[in-house]
C-alpha cells in the first residue's frame, strides 16, 4: 500500500475508534460508500469494516469518491470536537473537570454495532453520554462488557421466539484496554465469601467522554465467573447479583485504578447500587471516619435515577445470597448482618423482606428522580412507606424527564431541512423554545416530501428484512415474492416498536381483530402496521404477544399491511422512527416511566398517538400529537384495557385516519402538516437529551458536588 493510502487508513481507522461517528451522517456515509454490502454485513461496525475491506477496493473507491479530502475533512472535524473547549460545561460544569462525574449503568445503548443493550434504559445511558460530550459535561460511564449481549432474535415457522447469542471479538469492536498509570491493563478484584471475583477493564470513546465496561473473560476466574459478564439479563438470581456486584463495586474500583476521583456518583437504574457501599469503605477506610460519617459524605454526592413504576422490576435478593456476596464488604463496613439488610429493606426489622437494590439507592442517596413528571408521582407513591414520617407528596423523589441525543435519530434529510430553516448553529441551541419558532416556515410540500421520502426508504428496508426471514425460514418462492411488496408508501402507517413487556399492551390495536381488519382494509382509507420488539427469554406471556402478531401477518385479512420486524435493535429503531407516519404508544397507565421512542419519532416530524403516560402526560397540548383517552386508570386491568381499546380505535378511525387522507389540490395533508410542525415547535427543545443533562447538572450534579441547593426533590 501507497504511503498515501496507509496514512488515510489510519485516519479512517481513528474515525472508527470513537462513536462520536455515529452521529455524524457524513461520516456514516463516508463508511457506507466504501463498500455498501459490506458495511451491512459487518453490522455498520466501522472496525470489523476497515479489517475486512480489501486494499484494491480502498484504492478504487479512493479515486472515485475524492475520498482523500473527505476523510481528511471529518478528522480535522473530531480532532477540533475534542479540543473544543468552548462548550456548555467549560461555562456551567467546569468544576467537573478535576473530579468527573462518574455514571453507572447496566446497559449502554450506544450504536448496534456494539450491543451491550436491551433496550430503552440502555439507549437513554448512551444518548446521556453523547449529550454530556456535546454539552462539555465531564463524564465518564461505568458499565458491563457482555460478549454475548442481549440476545439475536428470530421467529420458527410456528411465529415463537428464539434466541440466538454470539460471542462478540473485542479485536472487532472499538474497545481498548484501559491502562493504569504504569501502563498496563487494569485488572479489578472484588472479594466474596466464596471466592475473588476479577475482571479486566476496557475503555471505549464516546466523543469526549468515555465509558469503561468490566470484562470477567479472564483466566483467573473459574469458568462460570468468566462466563458471568457474557450476557445481558441472563441467568438466576445468582448470576444477578454477582453481575451487580462487578459493575457497582468492582466499577468504583476500576475508577480508583484509573486514578479517576469522582465528585458525583449517578446510579442509572438500581442494579449499580452496590457502588455506594464501596465508595463509603472506601471513605472509612481512606479517612478513617466511622460508619455514619461516611454514609453523610457519600449520600449527599450520589444521584439515584429510576426507571422502574412496578414493584416487581426491582431487584431483590436473599439474605444468603446478599451475605455470600457482599459478607465481606460488610465486615469492612463494621455492620452487623441485620443492619447490612436493613439497608436493603423498606422495614428494617422485617428479617423475612428480601435486600432490594432501589431501596438501598434510595437510602444511600441524597438526589433522587423519576424520568417524568407523572413517574416522579408514582415513585413518591411507591416508595412512601420508606419515608413514614413524611407525606406522599414530601417524599425526596423528583422528577428529570428523559430526552433523546437529537443527532443520534435524525435523519440526514431532515437535518437538512433543519439546516435551511433553523439557522446555522440550530443544533447548539436545540435546546431553547426560540430555536424551533421558524418551524412554521418550512415550505409544506418540501417537509411532505421529504417525509415520504424517508417512508419510502423505510418500506425498502422492511422488505429487505422480511425476505430475509422468509428466507431463513426456507418459506416457498411465491411467500417471498408476496413480502417483497408488503407495505404501501400511500398508507397511513403506524408503527409499535419497543420491548414486548406485556404492560406495553402491543397487541392492544388488534383486540378485535375483524373491526382492524376492517380499517386495514378500507377501500379509500386503508392503515397499514409495523410491529418489531423483543420478549425477554423467560417472558412467555411476551413470547405469545409475538407469536400472535406472527400470525396475524399471515392472515390474508391483513396482506400487505401488517408486518413483524425480527431482532429489533437501534438500526431498525432508526429506520422506523424516521419513516412511520404515525408513533403508537399504548402502556397501562401509569406503567411507562418516560417513553422516549416516541421523542425520536417526534424529531423527524412523526406525529405521537398515545395514552396519556410518561413523557406525552406533559407533552400533549391538543395540537401537537393525537391522545388515546383523557389519562384515566381503571383498578381493574381487564376493563382497562377493553376501554383503552376502544377510545384507541375511536381516535384512529375519527381522527388520525381523517386527518392523514384529507388532501388539497396539491394532494397535500396541510391539516397533519401543521400538526408536524406544532410538534416540533412546542416539543423538540423539551424532549433532547441536551436538555436532560444541562437538567441533571444544574438539577443534581452541581448540588451533589457541592456548588447549588437540591432542586431534583422539591
Amino acid at each position: 500500500m501507497i504511503w498515501g493510502q496507509a496514512d488515510l487508513l489510519e485516519k479512517l481507522r481513528e474515525l472508527a475508534r470513537n462513536f462520536w461517528w455515529t452521529w455524524q451522517p457524513n461520516v456514516v456515509e463516508l463508511f457506507r460508500e466504501l463498500d455498501p454490502a459490506l458495511w451491512r454485513e459487518t453490522g455498520h461496525n466501522p472496525v470489523e469494516f476497515l479489517q475486512k475491506l480489501s486494499h484494491d477496493q480502498l484504492s478504487k473507491r479512493a479515486s472515485e469518491m475524492a475520498l482523500h479530502s473527505r476523510v481528511d475533512y471529518a478528522f480535522r472535524r473530531l480532532n477540533e470536537y475534542l479540543k473544543n473547549e468552548d462548550s456548555w460545561g467549560a461555562t456551567y460544569a467546569s468544576m467537573f473537570r478535576a473530579r468527573p462525574v462518574a455514571y453507572f449503568s447496566a446497559e449502554f445503548g450506544l450504536h448496534e454495532s456494539l450491543p451491550i443493550y436491551s433496550g430503552g434504559l440502555g439507549v437513554l445511558a448512551g444518548d446521556h453520554l453523547k449529550s454530556a460530550s456535546d454539552l462539555g459535561v465531564p463524564l465518564v460511564g461505568i458499565g458491563l462488557f457482555y460478549a454475548q449481549g442481549y440476545f439475536r432474535q428470530s421467529l420458527d415457522d410456528k411465529g415463537w421466539q428464539i434466541e440466538n447469542y454470539l460471542n462478540a471479538d473485542p479485536k472487532l469492536l472499538p474497545v481498548d484496554p484501559a491502562l493504569g498509570p504504569d501502563g498496563k491493563p487494569v485488572i479489578v478484584r472484588v472479594e466474596t465469601q466464596s471466592g475473588v471475583l476479577q475482571a479486566r477493564v476496557w475503555r471505549v470513546e464516546v466523543g469526549r467522554t468515555s465509558l469503561l465496561l468490566l470484562d470477567s473473560n479472564v483466566p483467573e476466574n473459574s469458568e462460570s465467573d468468566r462466563a458471568l459478564t457474557a450476557r445481558l439479563y441472563g441467568g438466576d438470581a445468582r448470576v444477578r447479583i454477582r453481575q451487580e456486584l462487578l459493575l457497582g463495586v468492582g466499577g468504583v474500583r476500576a475508577l480508583q485504578a484509573l486514578n479517576i476521583d469522582p465528585s458525583v456518583l449517578h446510579l442509572n437504574e438500581g442494579h449499580s447500587a452496590f457502588a455506594v457501599l464501596e465508595m463509603i469503605r472506601f471513605m472509612m477506610e481512606s479517612e478513617e471516619i466511622p460508619f455514619g460519617e461516611a454514609v453523610r459524605d457519600v449520600a449527599a454526592r450520589t444521584v439515584f435515577t429510576t426507571h422502574t413504576p412496578v414493584a416487581a422490576g426491582h431487584d431483590r435478593f436473599g439474605a444468603s445470597l446478599i451475605d455470600e456476596h457482599l459478607g465481606k464488604l460488610r465486615e469492612s463496613l463494621r455492620l452487623s448482618h441485620e443492619d447490612f439488610m436493613g439497608l436493603g429493606r423498606v422495614f428494617p426489622g422485617d428479617s423475612g423482606e428480601p435486600f432490594c437494590m432501589t431501596v438501598l439507592a434510595l437510602k444511600l442517596s441524597r438526589h433522587a428522580n423519576g424520568v417524568s413528571a407523572l413517574h416522579g408521582q408514582v415513585s413518591r407513591r411507591m416508595w412512601q412507606p420508606l419515608y413514614p414520617q413524611l407525606s406522599e407528596e414530601q417524599v425526596p423523589i423528583g422528577h428529570i424527564t428523559n430526552g433523546v441525543h437529537a443527532l443520534s435519530w435524525i435523519a440526514p434529510q431532515m437535518l437538512v431541512i433543519y439546516n435551511s430553516y433553523l439557522g446555522g448553529g440550530w443544533e447548539r441551541r436545540m435546546r431553547h423554545p426560540e430555536a424551533w419558532t421558524d418551524v412554521h416556515k418550512i415550505e409544506d410540500g418540501e417537509l411532505w416530501e421529504t417525509h415520504q421520502i424517508l417512508k419510502a426508504q423505510m418500506i425498502e428496508f422492511i422488505r429487505r428484512r422480511l425476505v430475509e426471514q422468509y428466507t431463513r425460514r426456507k418459506e416457498p418462492p411465491e411467500i417471498l415474492e408476496k413480502v417483497s411488496q408488503a407495505l404501501d408508501l400511500e398508507v397511513l402507517t403506524l408503527g409499535f416498536a419497543r420491548r414486548f413487556a406485556t404492560y406495553k399492551r402491543a397487541g392492544l390495536v388488534l383486540l378485535d381483530a375483524e373491526r382492524i381488519a376492517r380499517i386495514v382494509n378500507s377501500s379509500n382509507r386503508p392503515i397499514q402496521l409495523v410491529f418489531a420488539g423483543k420478549a425477554h427469554p423467560e417472558d412467555h406471556l411476551g413470547k405469545e404477544l409475538i407469536q400472535a402478531i406472527a400470525h396475524m401477518a399471515r392472515d390474508d385479512r391483513f396482506s400487505h399491511r401488517l408486518v413483524f420486524i425480527e431482532d429489533y435493535d437501534m438500526n431498525t429503531a432508526r429506520q422506523l422512527v424516521q419513516g412511520v407516519d404515525v408513533w403508537l404508544n399504548n402502556p397501562r397507565r401509569p406503567q411507562e416511566a418516560s417513553g422516549t421512542s416516541g421523542e425520536k419519532a417526534l424529531l423527524n416530524g412523526v406525529l405521537n398517538c398515545s395514552i396519556l403516560d410518561g413523557w406525552w402526560a406533559e407533552a400533549y397540548d391538543g395540537s401537537n400529537g393525537f391522545s388515546i383517552g383523557r389519562g384515566r386508570s381503571h383498578s381493574n386491568p381487564a376493563t382497562q384495557d377493553e376501554r383503552d381499546h376502544r377510545e384507541l380505535l375511536e381516535t384512529l378511525t375519527n381522527e388520525v385516519v381523517p386527518l392523514y387522507y384529507d388532501r388539497d389540490a396539491s394532494n397535500l395533508p396541510r391539516g397533519w402538516i401543521k400538526r408536524q410542525k406544532a410538534a416540533l415547535r412546542s416539543l423538540a427543545w423539551r424532549f433532547n437529551a441536551d436538555r436532560m443533562v444541562m437538567d441533571y447538572v444544574q438539577n443534581a450534579y452541581l448540588p451533589a458536588a457541592g456548588g447549588l441547593p437540591c432542586e431534583v426533590g422539591k
